[in-house]
């Protein structure tokens, strides 16, 4: 009877002890299962942000781009606004600004424009330094000169010769200079204007880098990470043939002066004033030349030229530029010493007109 009690203790403790055994069992393994279960979630997710990460990177960097273009555009629509206005006025905007930045880019453009302002005579004017003027008057009826700057201007006589006659000023043309040449009885001969403008540069934080939109002189060029610059408006220089065959030349100036920082922010109150606009040119001229330089990079002069050239170029191809009425090269055919136009003695009315804006916060 005892070897059999012994026996029935022994089978019991052994039950006993499977029991728990099993139950550690059943207990491990449901924590490896949650364990298991939270690394494959973790694993999907994981897989999935890495395959949606590029594209989710593209729609951020295009939601961005279309938020520097959109406000590339308002403050255009602005600058032109507050060109318009009488000297002193303007107005004051908030704009929202997402991963963006706004900056002044100061003399990045020059022009220079002359004309003769009667058919009687032919006037050309040469910079010798920064205050000395050559002046050749073809029928020698040049009387006096006057040379307007900042806060300058300066007036002296011409004397009647058949060779260069050299002037010295005290005016100074960093930002902008005119010089007028009059005949008799303060009878305007020739006009020359140089003017260095100013716009604004819109940053845009991209994935592969930062995106530029330039506004200048009522143009737009625009570059990519790892891209070229690239031209997408053209300065407003119109021509025009009218319909009792005369013709018309308009050039709008714009020049966006900054005072103070911009700064960055989500967003931004820009205050935009006019300094008042000018008229520099307005009625019939002749030998009308011009000359463009864009300091925003070596590309850029380029694509301007190519435009201007572009239907010269196809005449020039097609051997009828004796027929050809429009822009022209003053003298070699890429445009680096000038633009001329071509009018076969018809009427030019020539129409200069400049804008003035500052803008600051």
């Amino acid at each position: 009877m005892i070897p059999h009690r012994v026996q029935s203790v022994n089978r019991q403790t052994a039950q006993s002890a499977t029991r728990h055994l099993r139950g550690e069992e059943r207990a491990v393994s449901e924590v490896l299962g949650v364990v298991m279960l939270l690394a494959m979630v973790i694993t999907i997710m994981g897989g999935v942000w890495i395959f949606l990460n590029p594209y989710l990177s593209d729609f951020e960097d295009n939601t961005n781009w279309n938020s520097a273009s959109g406000l590339a555009d308002r403050i255009e629509d602005r600058i032109e606004v507050a060109g318009n206005a009488p000297d002193g006025t303007g107005f004051r905007n908030t704009l929202a600004i997402q991963s963006t930045s706004i900056r002044p880019v100061q003399n990045v453009e020059h022009w220079t424009i002359g004309a003769d302002l009667t058919a009687s005579e032919r006037i050309s004017l040469r910079h010798v330094n920064d205050t000395t003027i050559a002046v050749l008057v073809a029928n020698e009826t040049a009387r006096s000169i006057t040379v307007q700057s900042p806060g300058v201007s300066f007036t002296s006589e011409v004397v009647a010769s058949h060779q260069e006659v050299m002037v010295s000023h005290n005016a100074s043309a960093s930002h902008w200079m005119i010089v007028t040449v009059y005949g008799a009885d303060d009878e305007p001969l020739y006009r020359q204007v140089s003017w260095t403008l100013s716009g604004l540069e819109i940053h845009t934080s991209l994935g592969q880098g930062e995106h530029q939109i330039v506004l200048m002189n009522n143009a737009r060029a625009e570059r990519f990470p790892n891209g070229a610059w690239e031209v997408s408006a053209m300065p407003l220089v119109e021509f025009d043939r009218m319909a009792n065959e005369e013709l018309r030349l308009s050039m709008l100036l714009t020049d966006v002066l900054t005072n103070g920082s911009i700064g960055t922010g989500s967003n931004i109150g820009l205050q935009f004033v006019s300094q008042g606009p000018m008229t520099l040119f307005s009625g019939r001229a002749y030998n009308v030349q011009f000359t463009v330089t864009n300091a925003l990079h070596d590309v850029v002069t380029p694509q301007y030229h190519d435009n201007w050239l572009s239907e010269y170029n196809v005449q020039r191809a097609a051997g009828t530029l004796d027929t050809y009425i429009g822009f022209s090269p003053y003298e070699r055919a890429s445009g680096a010493d000038g633009f001329s136009v071509s009018s076969h003695n018809l009427p030019l009315y020539f129409e200069v007109d400049l804008q003035r804006i500052e803008v600051s916060r």
